[in-house]
C-alpha cells in the first residue's frame, strides 16, 4: 500500500467514514491527518458544479461553463485527437471550478435506439467508443485531475435502471459491452471509474465479484477509484468486498457503520477495507496538487471557439441531393422551425450545462452570405399541430429558394431517466415538412437529436444536415456546413435503421420488470444489420462531403495495412477511412465483418496520401467460452477498407495463424447466431449460448416488496395506501402530461416511479435511513399502523442521536 503509515493513524471509524460522501458531491476528509474532500462533479461534455442546493436531475443551475457536443455528436468526428483535445479543455474549466473528478465519459453501448441515455454515449461499436473515450480520458487528465468512466457495466436502458438484472452470455459481455472499458483503462488510464446501477447476471455490479475483481482488477490490472453511481449501493459491505471504494451521495455515516460491524463481527478483514482506503487517498493527493490552480480564469472565447470546431467536424451531412448544399450566395433562404429560434443543443438530466455563452441560428445566420428572407417557427416545441404555424410558414416559404427547416427531438422526449417511446420524431414537425413539400421542393432540414430516428420523410428533402447535440457553439457551426465555409466530414457512430421494428434487440427492450435479455448476443448495430443483410436508412460510418474521395493500392502486412486515397473533389476536406475484418471460418459465429481500425485524413484537392491502419491486440481476436481466455482462430481474415460500414472500397486476404483453442460451441444447438439473424432469438436458444437457465422475469407478486422492489410495484402491494399511492403517483403522470407539463410528468417517472426503496434512503443524504424505511416498507406490504409507529420511533431515536452527536461535538470544541 502507498499510504500504509497514514492509514495506520486512523481510527477505523475515520478508514469506513472515507467510504461514503460527506454531502451530494464531496467526499469525507479527516483535517486532524491533512485528508480534504474531493469535489466530483458531472461533466460529459461541461462542467456541472452546482452553485446553489445539490440535486442529481440538473434542477438547479449550475455555474457556467462551456457546453461541447456531446459524446453522441463527438463520436461522429471519428477523431481521436479532436477528442483529447476537447478533454484538454474540459480539465482546464475543471481544474478552474476546483472539480477533483470529472465524471465523464459515457461509454455504455448503444444497444437500442430507444435507449433515453443515448446522446451521452459514443457509439454501437466498442472499438470506436473506446478509442474515442481513451483520449478524451487522456485531454482531461492532462490537467492532473481525474476523469470517470462509466456507466460500468451493461447499463443500457433507463426505465428500471437502479434494479434491473442484465443476463447477457459472457463472449457477448467481453467482446461488445466491457471492450470500450478495457481500452479506456489501458490507452486512457482513467483514474476513476462508475459502477452502473444495474445488475449483471444476479449481481449488482457494484458488487459482481466477477466484473469488479475477476474482470477489472485482476485481468485489467486497474489500481484506480470505483464510486457508485448515485444511490447506486445496494450491499454497502459486499461492495466494498468487490472493490468498489466509494459510495455517493452521503449516507450520513448509516453505511460507515455498517462496515465497520462487519470488521467487528469478523465479516470481512479489516485489510479489506485498507486496501480500497488506500486506492482512494491515491486519488486524492494525485488530483489534489492540480486544484492549486483553481478559481483561475479560462478564455471563455477561446474555449467556446473549441466547442464550434468540434461541432463542425462532428456534423453529418446525411443527403445532398441535386447538390442544394452548400447553399449559393444571393439564394433567399427561409427558416423555419422552432429549434431555429431556442436551439436544441444538449440533453437533458444529470448533464445538463449551463452554457457561458449559445450562439442564435437567426443571429448567427446574416453572417452566412445568403440572403434570408424571414423566420416562422411552424410548429409548437412541445405542443400539438397548429394550422396556423403551419400556414403563415408555408407562406414564407414560397417566396425562398431554399427552405432550411429544423427539426428533430425535444427535451422532454430525449432525456435521462426515460426512454423513448417511439424513433419517430413529433407528428406536427412531420405535417409542417409536408405541408411545406406542397408548396416548395427545395428543402434542407437541419435534424437535432442525439439518438436514431426514423425517417419516412426523407424523401421530403433534398438536403438532411444532422447536427446532432452540437453544443453552445452548434448554430453557428451548422450554418458553416450550410454555407459551405465548413467542409463536412462527420460519419455516423451509429446506424439508422429504416424502422425500429428492424432493430436487433426490438423484441428485448426495455426490461419491464426483474430483467432484461440480451438475446441478440454480439449482434448489435451494424453487425446484425451487415450479417442478417437487412436494409437500413444509413449504415454505420456514413457521411456526405463536399468533395470525392478515391481508394486504391491497398497492401497487407502481418501488422498492418496500407492503401492510398486521394480527395478527387474541388475542395478540401476530410475522409473517416474505415478498417473492417471478416474472419472467413464458419467454425466460430461471429459477426460479418467488425471495425478494428479508423483514421480521418485531411486533403486537399487532388491531393494524395498513403495511409497506415495497425492491427492490435484485437483485431483478430474473440473470447473462447471454453477456455475463458481471448483466442485467435487459425483461418484466412478479410481486411476491407471502406468510406463507410457497406461502402467498401478496398479488399484482400491475410491468413494467420491462431492460438489453436477448443471450439466453444455446438453449431446445430445455435442456429440464429451461427445466421446472425439473432433479432428473435427463442428462449431455450439463448439459454443454450448462455449456458444456464434464464431467471424469472416477472416480479413475484405474492411476495411482500422489500428494499429492491420499486415504488411502481406498489400497484399490486398487500397494503391499501400504497396502491392508492401508486394510483396517485400514476395520475399525476398522466395529468401533468394531458396539461403540457410534460419536464414535471418526466421527473415523477425519473426520481419516484421506477425508484427501488432503498433509494428513498440512499438519495436523501440520511434523511430517511434504512430503520425508517423498514417501517415504510412494513405500511406497504399491509401493516400500515404497526409500520407507521416504527418508522415515527426509528425517526425519534436518529434524532436523539443526531442531538447526541452535535453535544459530543461541541462539547469537545469547547476543551
Amino acid at each position: 500500500m502507498k499510504y500504509k503509515d497514514l492509514i495506520a493513524k486512523m481510527t477505523l471509524e475515520e478508514k469506513a467514514s472515507l467510504m461514503s460522501g460527506k454531502d451530494f458531491w464531496q467526499t469525507q476528509d479527516i483535517k486532524r491527518l491533512g485528508i480534504n474532500s474531493m469535489f466530483l462533479a458531472d461533466g460529459p461534455h461541461g462542467i456541472r458544479k452546482q452553485a446553489a442546493a445539490a440535486d442529481h436531475l440538473g434542477l438547479n443551475e449550475s455555474i457556467p461553463a462551456t457546453c461541447f457536443p456531446t459524446a453522441a455528436t463527438v463520436a461522429n468526428s471519428w477523431n481521436i485527437e479532436l477528442g483529447e483535445k476537447m478533454g484538454e479543455y474540459l480539465g482546464e474549466e475543471a481544474v478552474a471550478q476546483g472539480v477533483n473528478v470529472l465524471l465523464g465519459p459515457g461509454i455504455n453501448m448503444k444497444r437500442n435506439p430507444l435507449a433515453g441515455r443515448n446522446f451521452e454515449y459514443f457509439s454501437e461499436d466498442p472499438y470506436l467508443a473506446g478509442k474515442l473515450a481513451a483520449g478524451m480520458i487522456r485531454g482531461i487528465q492532462s490537467h492532473g485531475i481525474s476523469a470517470c468512466v462509466k456507466h460500468f457495466a451493461v447499463n443500457n436502458q433507463e426505465e428500471r435502471r437502479m434494479a434491473i438484472d442484465t443476463i447477457v452470455d459472457e463472449r457477448t459481455l467481453r467482446e461488445i459491452y466491457l471492450t470500450a472499458f478495457e481500452i479506456a483503462i489501458d490507452e486512457g488510464k482513467t483514474k476513476t471509474m462508475m459502477s452502473a446501477y444495474n445488475m449483471l447476471n444476479g449481481a449488482y455490479t457494484n458488487e459482481n465479484t466477477h466484473l469488479m475483481r475477476e474482470i477489472l482488477r485482476n485481468e485489467w490490472k486497474y489500481e484506480g477509484v470505483v464510486v457508485t453511481d448515485w444511490g447506486g449501493s445496494n450491499d454497502r459491505v459486499a461492495g466494498l468486498i468487490a472493490g468498489n471504494e466509494l459510495e455517493m451521495p452521503t449516507t450520513n455515516g448509516e453505511t460507515n457503520e455498517e462496515i465497520i460491524q462487519a470488521i467487528k463481527t469478523g465479516k470481512i478483514k479489516e485489510e479489506v477495507l485498507e486496501e480500497n482506503v488506500d486506492r482512494l487517498l491515491d486519488l486524492l493527493f494525485t488530483t489534489e496538487e492540480a486544484l492549486l490552480e483553481s478559481h483561475k480564469e479560462i478564455d471563455k472565447e477561446k474555449h467556446h471557439q473549441m466547442a464550434q470546431t468540434v461541432a463542425e467536424e462532428s456534423i453529418v451531412l446525411l443527403k445532398n441531393e441535386d447538390e442544394i448544399l452548400p447553399i449559393q450566395k444571393g439564394k433567399k433562404v427561409a427558416i423555419v422551425g422552432e429549434f431555429a429560434k431556442e436551439a436544441r443543443y444538449q440533453g437533458a438530466g444529470s448533464s445538463i450545462v449551463n452554457p457561458t455563452k449559445l450562439d442564435s441560428t437567426l443571429e448567427c445566420v446574416k453572417e452566412c452570405g445568403f440572403e434570408t428572407i424571414g423566420f416562422e417557427t411552424g410548429f409548437a416545441r412541445y405542443g400539438k399541430k397548429s394550422q396556423k404555424k403551419i400556414d403563415a410558414a408555408c407562406t414564407l416559404a414560397k417566396r425562398a429558394d431554399v427552405v432550411l427547416i429544423y427539426i428533430g427531438l425535444d427535451e422532454v422526449t430525449e432525456a435521462e431517466g426515460l426512454d423513448r417511446q417511439t424513433m419517430k420524431i413529433p407528428e406536427n414537425q412531420i405535417e409542417l415538412l409536408n405541408a411545406l413539400y406542397q408548396v416548395n421542393k427545395n428543402i434542407v432540414a437541419i435534424l437535432s437529436a442525439g439518438a436514431a430516428v426514423e425517417m419516412p420523410w426523407i424523401n421530403k428533402v433534398k438536403g438532411l444536415v444532422h447536427g446532432y447535440l452540437s453544443g453552445q457553439a452548434g448554430a453557428k457551426a451548422i450554418l458553416g456546413i450550410l454555407s459551405g465555409e465548413v467542409n463536412p466530414s462527420g460519419k455516423l457512430a451509429e446506424s439508422y435503421p429504416m424502422r425500429y421494428e428492424d432493430t436487433p434487440s426490438y423484441y428485448q427492450f426495455p426490461g419491464k420488470e426483474v430483467s432484461v435479455e440480451y438475446r441478440e448476443g454480439p449482434y448489435i448495430g451494424y453487425r446484425y444489420y451487415d450479417t442478417a443483410n437487412v436494409d437500413v436508412l444509413f449504415p454505420f460510418g456514413y457521411g456526405l462531403s463536399y468533395s470525392k474521395f478515391e481508394y486504391s493500392d491497398i497492401q497487407v502486412a502481418k501488422d498492418r495495412v496500407t492503401f492510398k486515397l486521394t480527395n478527387t473533389g474541388g475542395m478540401a476536406g476530410s475522409e473517416v477511412a474505415q478498417l473492417y475484418v471478416g474472419c472467413k471460418s464458419t467454425n466460430i459465429f461471429r459477426p460479418k465483418k467488425e471495425l478494428k481500425g479508423f483514421t480521418k485524413v485531411f486533403l486537399k484537392p487532388g491531393e494524395t496520401k498513403a495511409v497506415t491502419i495497425p492491427f492490435d491486440d484485437k483485431t483478430f481476436r474473440y473470447y473462447n467460452v471454453k477456455t475463458n481466455s481471448w483466442e485467435i482462430e487459425s483461418t484466412d481474415y478479410e481486411i476491407l477498407i471502406g468510406s463507410s460500414s457497406t461502402d467498401i472500397r478496398l479488399a484482400n486476404v491475410i491468413a494467420i495463424e491462431g492460438t489453436r483453442a477448443p471450439l466453444p460451441y455446438d453449431k446445430a444447438k445455435l442456429p440464429s447466431y451461427y445466421s446472425g439473424k439473432a433479432n428473435n432469438v427463442s428462449l431455450a436458444e439463448f439459454e443454450t449460448l448462455l449456458g444456464s437457465k434464464v431467471p424469472e422475469s416477472k416480479w413475484n407478486r405474492t411476495k411482500p416488496l422489500g428494499y429492491n422492489d420499486t415504488i411502481a410495484q406498489c400497484q399490486y402491494a398487500k397494503g391499501g395506501a400504497a396502491r392508492f399511492a401508486f394510483k396517485l403517483i400514476h395520475f399525476s403522470h398522466w395529468f401533468l402530461r394531458k396539461i403540457g407539463k410534460r419536464s414535471t410528468a418526466n421527473l415523477i417517472m425519473m426520481s419516484i416511479y421506477h425508484m427501488p426503496f432503498r433509494g428513498v434512503s440512499r438519495m436523501t443524504g440520511g434523511v430517511i435511513n434504512m430503520p425508517m424505511l423498514d417501517g415504510i416498507l412494513m405500511m406497504v406490504n399491509g401493516q400500515f399502523f404497526k409500520g407507521l409507529r416504527h418508522a415515527l420511533k426509528e425517526r425519534r431515536k436518529k434524532m436523539e442521536g443526531e442531538k447526541s452527536k452535535t453535544t459530543m461535538v461541541q462539547a469537545a470544541k469547547e476543551m
